[in-house]
């Protein structure tokens, strides 16, 4: 695609260019915010605004047009969020200095019509991230954002051999004086990876450690030349020294050559634990496995369980959403039927005081994976900025009904108690979120995450030619990563812990490799675990990983009544009952010191028996008073009604031509519920 890059002038903004350009992208514009003529610096939370007296070279050597625009915002809306949740108000923040950004890339917008990308060099900011989306989404625009959470060390290395020169102009970091300016990052490199193993301190300089401003580049058409500078101190003292480079006089010099062909470090779509699942998951292939998905038994007709709520603590969960089936049946469209979903669910919350920006999870049932653009057109109209996790599968549900969807909500007390990660830009990272979805959501330590079918990150395409094993080693890396970067958002400090997981397949003969690999990754080890054969996924995916995870954390009241944040361990158990006619087995996951269980039931044969089995089991029978919601996957061959719960837990029954645990491929039913009590 053709992009503009926002570019600072630093070494990351023109770094990144080479990998749009690997890509396969096109540069046609650059743009940059700076301050105002006679004001070197500002104090701003988004921009680098240091080394703004040579940003003009930087676009005349990239021989492309530069667009430039005066800062005129302030760090108004200081959050991890920008714009509104609700719809209605998720466009811009008055005063902002992120709306600068808007105007800025408007106007390249309007003298280049056709730009559809722009090139981002954030790494680690979540806070520039954030914004920079929140504009291109307003824009039409793709953010391009290929070092998005690489590794530091690795970048650094990467950058110089790839022929960078770039200089420290700036440096603020324990360590770093003025010395330090104006050499080069080879020359750093050493000195950097020093700082990084005494104190921390960001090799690439995420910490505001210092800035850089590049000299030269593959892409440069010239090579920038500091003929003038000056040193200016603003404070000197023991701990860091905060001094930059003040160009007073800088000229270009022609390269003789400049060719289109240049070497950049491309990281390997699979990390190596990976590669090895891959490896698993390939040698448990069957050779005679079937291309075409598993149909058992026929499609029940029998009424469904009406909508239904349940409220406990703070979480509000609201189950079996679906159009309303009233005589004479009338014939809707499919975004009338989703509208209607959708004020049903707005119903529902309302009773409870929340509404749609509450939503933490939402899961999405089709008749048919040919309805997902109109389903998800009319979908992106309720929600505004981090609007929820989600995932979205084909199942056979009962004609006529086309859509039915479920949903977990938190009553925050304050808007920090939810956190999302909503990345929407294309990386070598993990899929970006391009629809009304983020990646993940954390409330009360609870990380909803969503879906993870076997996307490439950098093109957003599945493998070519198709492989079940590369898919599902992709979709193990791509919930791994999330949960990191999640744990980088919030500083760290907590491990996370799988609480429930569920592999969703079209194809029967896929459970064992699937299975196999999840057995061989320690992650998987202790938590309930489900697999389940339906008809279609997203954009014709053969696996999609769908995983709730604690962070591990919580405050305990200490002797004297102080909250301490602790560090907790789950537990897990499993067990079951056989007799001749039929068989049940469960797995739970639960914290000893705060609410949080995910118990998974399984069940073949007589389901009359699953209410005693519940009440027998101790390990489950808190489930008929803590029980949030609960998902029932029953196979086809049986009527939706045909399952007793206990009274009173929301369940949203999911049709599913076959159904298998870790220890046996073939059940009649299961029941995934999530719990929590008032206690939380």
């Amino acid at each position: 695609m053709k992009y503009v890059a926002l570019l600072s002038g630093g070494k990351d903004s023109c770094y990144n260019l080479l990998h749009c350009a690997r890509n396969g992208h096109q540069l046609v514009a650059a743009a940059s915010l700076g301050p105002e003529q006679g004001k070197e610096e500002l104090d701003s939370y988004l921009y680098q605004t240091v080394g703004q007296d040579a940003i003009e070279f930087v676009g005349r050597a990239l021989d492309v047009p530069l667009y430039r625009r005066v800062i005129s915002g302030a760090a108004v809306e200081q959050g991890g969020e920008y714009g509104g949740r609700d719809p209605a108000r998720s466009g811009g923040v008055s005063g902002d200095e992120t709306e600068d950004l808007y105007e800025l890339l408007s106007t390249v917008k309007t003298n280049h019509p056709h730009v559809q990308g722009v090139s981002v060099g954030a790494i680690l900011s979540n806070y520039q991230r954030v914004r920079v989306e929140h504009v291109c989404r307003r824009l039409g625009l793709t953010p391009l954002c290929y070092l998005w959470q690489r590794d530091q060390e690795e970048l650094l290395s990467e950058m110089i051999e790839a022929g960078m020169e770039a200089v420290l102009i700036k440096v603020a970091g324990i360590g770093l004086t003025t010395k330090h300016l104006g050499k080069t990052l080879a020359q750093m490199q050493p000195t950097l990876l020093k700082l990084n193993a005494l104190y921390g301190s960001h090799i690439c300089g995420e910490g505001g450690e210092y800035e850089t401003l590049t000299l030269d580049c593959p892409l440069f058409k010239s090579r920038i030349n500091l003929d003038e500078v000056e040193t200016v101190v603003h404070s000197d003292n023991d701990f860091a020294t905060v001094a930059y480079i003040r160009i007073k006089k800088a000229s270009l010099q022609p390269k003789t050559s400049v060719s289109d062909v240049f070497d950049v470090a491309i990281p390997p779509v699979l990390a190596e634990p990976f590669s090895n699942l891959r490896n698993i998951a390939a040698s448990g292939l069957s050779p005679q496995r079937s291309d075409t998905p598993t149909m058992t038994g026929s499609i029940s007709s029998t009424p469904s369980p009406a909508t239904s709520s349940n409220k406990i603590g703070p979480w509000v969960s609201v189950a079996n959403v679906q159009r309303e089936l009233c005589e004479p049946l009338r014939e809707v469209t499919i975004e009338d039927e989703v509208r209607e979903c959708f004020e049903t669910l707005k119903a529902r919350l309302a009773k409870h005081s929340l509404t749609l920006a509450n939503c933490a999870n939402i899961n999405i049932f089709l008749s048919s994976m040919d309805l997902f653009a109109r389903v998800n057109a009319v979908y992106a109209t309720c929600f505004g900025t981090s609007p929820p996790a989600r995932a979205c599968v084909a199942v056979d549900l009962p004609a006529p009904l086309r859509v039915r969807l479920d949903c977990i909500a938190y009553a925050e007390r304050t808007s920090s108690e939810r956190q999302a990660l909503h990345v929407q830009g294309l990386s070598y990272w993990a899929p970006a979120n391009i629809g009304p979805y983020s990646q993940a959501i954390v409330a009360d330590e609870r990380v909803f995450i969503s879906g993870q079918i076997g996307l490439i990150p950098s093109s957003l395409t599945l493998p070519s030619p198709q492989s079940l094993a590369f898919e599902t080693a992709l979709s193990f890396q791509h919930v791994h990563r999330v949960v990191e970067a999640l744990k980088n958002n919030s500083g760290g400090g907590w491990k996370g812990h799988m609480q429930g997981i569920v592999y969703w397949l079209v194809h029967k003969d896929d459970i064992d490799p699937v299975r196999a690999a999840s057995a061989q990754y320690e992650e998987d080890a202790y938590a309930p675990t489900l697999f389940v054969v339906v008809p279609e996924l997203p954009k014709g995916a053969l696996v999609e990983k769908q995983v709730l995870v604690h962070t591990g954390q919580c405050d305990i009241e200490d002797d004297d009544g102080t909250l301490v944040r602790r560090t907790v361990e789950p537990f897990y158990e499993q067990g079951g009952q056989e007799s001749q006619d039929n068989s049940f087995h469960w797995e739970v996951s639960a914290f000893k010191e705060i609410p949080s269980r995910v118990a998974l039931i399984c069940g073949k044969g007589d389901a009359s028996s699953l209410a005693k089995h519940l009440r027998s089991v101790s390990a489950i029978q808190s489930l008929t008073t803590e029980a949030l919601s609960m998902r029932l996957f029953y196979k086809l061959s049986a009527p939706e009604g045909k399952y007793s719960c206990p009274d009173g837990v929301p369940i949203t029954p999911i049709p599913c031509r076959h159904i298998a645990s870790k220890n046996s491929k073939d059940w009649d039913y299961a029941i995934l519920a999530i719990c929590t009590s008032t206690q939380t």
